[in-house]
């Protein structure tokens, strides 16, 4: 009887344990509901299997970069060379490269600079992590050239950011040097707000506000981090073409083989 009596008031403490474990996340996110926004849904060129770069948003991103971005954020993974995947030509290219300085030895091996190269490097706008932090108040400005594969979301994660900054709503306590950004995980970020209407005069002429130039900037960064992302399209239509040709033919092949056998 007192056997059974224990194994009753064992069952018993399982099941209120078990309760109670699996409430706390429940109770957790009553005392602590998570108030992050979703990111906006962008319609992007490259979107999808038959999604190309607008090559004339990705020259106009590249001048964001350079007039802006570059002067805190590096593209260490990308060459001026792979500029000619957004639309510049060979020139245009080797003048771009020209305009920039990058270290070098010179014939005594005392380090020097040179105008850069269609085979350099992206010019880092900072010789190493520790300048970079002493010039942005102890934040790392992160590299650029995979943001928008590193980042969940990717290029609505980064349009979102760059569109989100804005004035603290009433009560929230922003902390000293930082910004309050609508999309940033807790609202509080080190970089202050890159770009607003007018940040640059595009040279083909498009309108500047703010939202125009964060698609720019995005889609030059989308191809910077997936240079390869057309022909990875290409090649995925001819793979579901072939497919197709392939089903097909196994299908009458099979029809035909079969057509005098009695089922």
């Amino acid at each position: 009887m007192m056997r059974n009596a224990f194994i009753g008031a064992a069952r018993i403490a399982v099941v209120l344990a078990a309760a109670v474990f699996l409430a706390a996340p429940v109770a957790q996110a009553q005392l602590y509901p998570r108030a992050e926004p979703e990111f906006p849904e962008v319609n992007w060129s490259f979107d999808g299997l038959f999604g190309t770069f607008d090559r004339a948003a990705a020259q106009r991103g590249f001048q964001i970069y350079n007039e802006v971005c570059s002067n805190c954020h590096s593209l260490k993974q990308a060459y001026y060379r792979d500029l000619i995947g957004i639309g510049l030509n060979e020139q245009q290219v080797k003048d771009v490269a020209a305009s920039k300085r990058v270290p070098a030895i010179d014939d005594n091996g005392q380090p020097t600079e040179r105008p850069a190269l269609p085979s350099d490097h992206f010019r880092s706008p900072f010789h190493n992590e520790k300048a970079a932090r002493a010039a942005n108040n102890g934040g790392l400005p992160p590299d650029l050239s995979v943001i928008v594969k590193a980042r969940e979301g990717g290029p609505d994660y980064v349009y979102a950011i760059l569109t989100g900054f804005a004035d603290p709503p009433a009560g929230f306590k922003l902390m000293e040097g930082l910004n309050y950004n609508h999309f940033f995980a807790g609202h509080q970020i080190a970089m202050p707000q890159p770009l607003r209407d007018g940040t640059v005069t595009y040279t083909d002429g498009t309108n500047n506000a703010l939202d125009q130039e964060a698609r720019d900037v995005v889609t030059f960064l989308t191809y910077i981090a997936n240079p390869e992302l057309e022909e990875r399209h290409r090649m995925g239509v001819k793979v579901v073409l072939f497919l197709l040709f392939l089903t097909g033919l196994t299908y009458t092949i099979k029809r035909r083989l079969w057509a005098n056998v009695d089922h």
